[in-house]
């Protein structure tokens, strides 16, 4: 199984990387539009996942670990194939991904391509227990700080996720007066 992959660029378009190694071979990746955004022209390493099916054996480059852990944990979910999780991957980072949810917002996932309101609800049931642990949702840890006060007051953490995917703040302090004025 190949899990890391460092060579030269050889072509690059939004959506895949020909990765040409020392060794001689050169490898078709897949990667999602931030990693393709993030990528210039020369040497690189990537992450990879490797998918192989009965008709194709496909990789999946990341250059972030967190990305590639949050296209592992969809690509488990049943119904959420490769190109779905790539999909996610290209329309919300890591950060956003673990705040879609721990806030539980079907709109969120409803945005990403291919993705529609049973798919959003079957995500949001199957990893509601995921958590990002890195320094990416560190800036997103507002929200975590918010659910833990809101719940010491006596609050329930689904009704809790539910009034937060509709706030707009972005630090603690006002996110705790928004939810609240909407518990209230």
């Amino acid at each position: 199984m190949i899990v890391a992959i460092d060579g030269k660029i050889v072509k690059k378009e939004p959506t895949f990387l020909y990765i040409k190694t020392n060794s001689g071979f050169t490898y078709k990746l897949n990667v999602s539009l931030f990693c393709s955004s993030g990528i210039e022209s020369g040497d690189i390493s990537l992450h990879v996942t490797q998918i192989i099916r009965e008709d194709a054996n496909n990789l999946y480059g990341f250059k972030d670990s967190d990305e590639k852990r949050v296209f592992d944990t969809l690509v488990k979910v049943n119904g959420v194939g490769p190109s779905t999780a790539l999909a996610v991957c290209s329309t919300m980072s890591p950060s956003d991904f673990a705040t879609a949810l721990t806030s539980n917002s079907v709109e969120a996932f409803k945005k990403v391509p291919g993705i529609g309101p049973k798919s959003a609800k079957r995500i949001l049931v199957e990893l509601s227990d995921f958590e990002l642990q890195s320094d990416a949702i560190s800036s997103n840890s507002f929200v975590n700080e918010t659910i833990m006060a809101l719940e010491s007051l006596g609050f329930k953490k689904e009704r809790i996720k539910k009034v937060l995917s509709t706030c707009k703040a972005t630090d603690t302090s006002s996110l705790i007066k928004e939810a609240l004025k909407k518990l209230g």
